[in-house]
């Protein structure tokens, strides 16, 4: 069985995006010292132009121009040289491009230039799951989970509980899932992935609740969705509920290959 891993990719793009939207990483103050904060008279105009080519190479990658990204973060790094963040989204735009070699360059390198930053490291060990280097990868995790100021836990959970369920680590999938589910139980991808993985373990009936939950909001379903309620209603024995599930996916998405898997009969997909 394949995690479903739609919501997944939805989820962790727009919490990398919002990461490198959020402005330059501020180093710690050296010890016995306070940091005042970083206000915009204090910006050099390097650190602003640099800036603007960030948020240029952003929305760029948003929309999936990888080239034209890449060529903005190549200004804003010529501009500042120490601009992690920029490592960072080009690390993000190599394994985009399929040039793992660059890519794992660029994310050791915003690593080096700041050791503390969590959405790289999460970024890094997502590259490196996608690898199949699942224990690199859930070293990397575990130290972004670590950091007691990382603002994204939720979604690093999310996407180390997927890694895990890869690498057929399933009772630490299900363990990391829920505490990804109980930190933010509105959050429709820790469901789904939940779902799939005690579908796995054969947890039915709980994998039932988790996929009601998403199924029951109109915006949040889709034919992944409706197609993974409809194998869990056979496991349970309920063909009748199943039929229900897979006439929805008929009528809103009958092109999908989860609509052609359902008129085969292939539920154990």
């Amino acid at each position: 069985m394949s995690v479903d891993r739609s919501w997944l990719v939805a989820a962790l793009a727009c919490a990398v995006l919002s990461g490198l939207m959020s402005g330059c990483t501020i180093p710690p103050a050296p010890l016995g010292e306070t940091r005042d904060r970083i206000t915009a008279s204090d910006e050099t105009d390097a650190s602003k132009r640099g800036r603007v080519r960030m948020e240029l190479a952003s929305a760029y990658f948003g929309r999936g121009q990888l080239t034209t990204a890449l060529d903005e973060v190549k200004m804003a790094i010529a501009i500042n040289p120490g601009m992690g963040e920029a490592y960072n989204l080009r690390g993000l735009i190599y394994a985009g491009l399929g040039d793992d070699q660059l890519a794992q360059e660029s994310f050791k390198r915003a690593l080096q230039l700041n050791p503390h930053d969590g959405d790289a490291m999460h970024n890094y060990a997502w590259y490196l799951c996608q690898q199949k280097s699942y224990g690199p990868a859930q070293t990397l995790f575990d130290q972004a989970l670590a950091l007691p100021q990382y603002q994204s836990g939720v979604r690093t959970l999310l996407a180390s509980g997927v890694c895990q369920a890869r690498a057929g680590l399933w009772a630490e999938a299900e363990t990391t899932l829920m505490r990804a589910y109980e930190r933010d139980p509105a959050n429709p991808a820790t469901a789904v992935n939940l779902s799939e993985v005690l579908l796995h373990q054969g947890a039915y009936e709980r994998a039932r609740f988790y996929m009601r939950r998403v199924n029951g909001v109109k915006d949040q379903s889709n034919a992944q969705t409706l197609w993974l309620a409809a194998r869990i209603e056979m496991k349970l024995g309920n063909r009748q509920g199943a039929n229900e599930y897979g006439l929805q996916l008929r009528d809103r998405f009958p092109q999908s290959r989860e609509s052609s898997a359902f008129d085969r009969g292939q539920f154990d997909e």
